[in-house]
């Protein structure tokens, strides 16, 4: 992966891999209004975390901003909110198993409007996107920038209880002892005597919400080397619940002391996505009607023509 210098340098030398697989015929049913509206993508999963090998696949996460129809469809389709027949909003897109250029990847790409409500309940895989390391964002427009420069006005304290959430189903997944036969699973349990992967999972979530909750801030790649050794077998499944009983219960104590809000501030969140919108589609105001805003400008106008008048 390319290291860029600098934000900037992001936005003009970075090519979206979304398009590059999209023009190469490997999106089949991508909605046409993606690949020429990503603000962001990045290398998630094992690779963001430092724990990779030369035969990991790619999970690439992609944020866009969908079309002035999607984001407003009671302007643009004719749609009333509650009433008659709705149509179904773009959400979430996602394919696995993407062979290209001698590369397998997972594509997952958001609406910014979910990814930035998912930020705001801090679910772990959308905060991880906002911390990646810069050498693993594959493109960034500038409202990417925008939204990794204010990635922490999404941290409150609802990261304990979601993060730990995520631990306690990763820790029923590690335990597991009948995954489908045949599947990368089964060999990792064949292999180990458990599933090392969730294994490792597990621990990784509870030393990054554990940052969260002490810096409001995280680096993903942190505890790498533990992780690493996870992976290759060198904990056995008691030690990693032992190590996650610990440290549930000094994470706890975190929890209270630590200066993150107890809940986001959807004032600021909702600021920033209005600002990340208007940057690509221009003032809002242009679209979305302000109830009482033409009546306020009239009896201003008139106010006006009176006071002319009188003088």
């Amino acid at each position: 992966i390319y290291i860029f210098k600098n934000a900037t340098e992001r936005t003009i030398m970075s090519s979206s891999i979304v398009k590059q697989l999209y023009d190469a015929g490997k999106l089949p049913g991508l909605p046409k209004f993606i690949p020429t509206n990503m603000v962001m993508e990045v290398v998630g999963g094992s690779v963001s975390y430092g724990v990779s090998g030369k035969h990991s696949d790619w999970d690439i996460v992609g944020v866009c901003i969908p079309s002035k129809a999607e984001l407003f469809p009671s302007i643009f389709n004719d749609v009333i909110p509650g009433f008659g027949k709705q149509k179904k909003r773009f959400s979430t897109w996602q394919k696995h198993h993407i062979s290209f250029k001698e590369k397998e990847y997972d594509i997952t790409i958001y609406n910014i409007v979910d990814f930035f409500n998912k930020c705001k309940n801090m679910s772990p895989n959308m905060v991880d996107v906002l911390y990646v390391p810069d050498n693993c964002v594959l493109h960034i427009t500038q409202i990417g920038n925008l939204i990794r420069e204010n990635r922490s006005i999404f941290l409150n304290k609802k990261c304990w209880q979601s993060f730990k959430g995520y631990a306690y189903s990763m820790q029923k997944k590690m335990e597991n002892k009948n995954p489908e036969e045949g599947s990368k699973r089964d060999k990792l349990i064949e292999e180990f005597g458990f599933d090392v992967k969730y294994g490792y999972h597990l621990i990784r979530l509870m030393g990054e919400v554990e940052q969260l909750l002490a810096t409001g801030s995280m680096d993903i790649q942190l505890d790498r080397e533990r992780l690493k050794a996870i992976r290759r077998g060198e904990w056995t499944m008691q030690q990693i619940k032992d190590f996650f009983t610990d440290k549930e219960k000094s994470l706890e104590a975190l929890y209270n002391s630590s200066t993150l809000p107890y809940s986001p501030d959807e004032k600021k969140i909702k600021a920033l996505l209005r600002k990340c919108i208007e940057h690509h589609y221009d003032d809002l105001s242009k679209h979305i009607v302000i109830p009482g805003k033409a009546e306020a400008a009239l009896r201003q106008i008139m106010e006006i023509a009176s006071d002319a008048i009188t003088e």
